[in-house]
């Protein structure tokens, strides 16, 4: 990949600032994720009295279930934050990176 195309690229700033502020977004989500799955994990092991206490007397769901279904669907929310600033902002800064190099 020694292409000129490549190397400007590479040593253009703003694909380096693009670089840089993709990182950091993938960072923050994972430890947003990280931190449910801990949070979660705490609770299981220091509070499971918590979990199994039903939702209402006359239910068989204990609070376990939505707190789990919750942290699946956290997954899901934080995926689509992702791709939804992916989509927008990422690819228009990928977009004018390109633009600019090519010329």
């Amino acid at each position: 990949m020694n292409d000129p195309i490549y190397e400007r690229i590479q040593a253009n700033p703003r694909f380096q600032e693009l670089v840089a502020k993709r990182e950091r977004f993938a960072w923050l989500l994972s430890i947003i994720m990280l931190g449910l799955y801990l949070a979660f994990i705490i609770l299981i092991a220091f509070e499971p009295q918590l979990l199994g206490t039903r939702i209402n007397p006359d239910s068989p769901t204990t609070w376990g279930i939505p707190l789990g279904v919750g942290l699946i669907l956290s997954a899901f929310v934080l995926t689509g934050i992702y791709v939804k600033r992916a989509n927008g902002e990422f690819d228009a800064l990928n977009k004018s990176i390109l633009e600019e190099v090519q010329q």
